[in-house]
């Protein structure tokens, strides 16, 4: 049988130590936040509501850094990523076609729009 879950948010107090004077507040920091959007076993103890809050806040913390890291990512490569793959690009279409070809800076990013018009190039 499984322990029943409350639909309520847990009301868990942290201690902000001296950040709020020594003083214990609820739901103002990102972890009491997060837990008041998850559900906590009635028959968990504070300890156990503690745990459960503090993965679901690690996972959650980790998911916005690989989301912040892949969009990091993608600017980069926006800026500069056709400059240098439209020179790659034309080594391709050397080796594939057996002739040399200058991919203009105007030239589709798309690789297999650009690859439809290397007779152009």
């Amino acid at each position: 049988m499984s322990p029943e879950t409350t639909t309520e948010p847990a009301e868990i107090e942290r201690d902000e130590g001296a950040a709020n004077g020594g003083s214990k507040r609820a739901g103002t920091t990102p972890i009491d936040r997060i837990a008041e959007g998850i559900s906590i076993p009635t028959d968990a103890d504070p300890e156990e509501a503690a745990a459960i809050v503090a993965a679901v806040a690690a996972h959650v913390r980790d998911r916005e850094a690989a989301a912040a890291a892949a969009a990091a990512a993608a600017a980069a490569d926006a800026e500069d990523g056709w400059e240098n793959d439209r020179w790659a690009f034309a080594g391709r279409t050397d080796t594939l076609q057996g002739r040399a070809a200058r991919v203009p800076r105007e030239a589709p990013r798309d690789a297999w729009t650009a690859a439809g018009r290397t007779d152009r190039f």
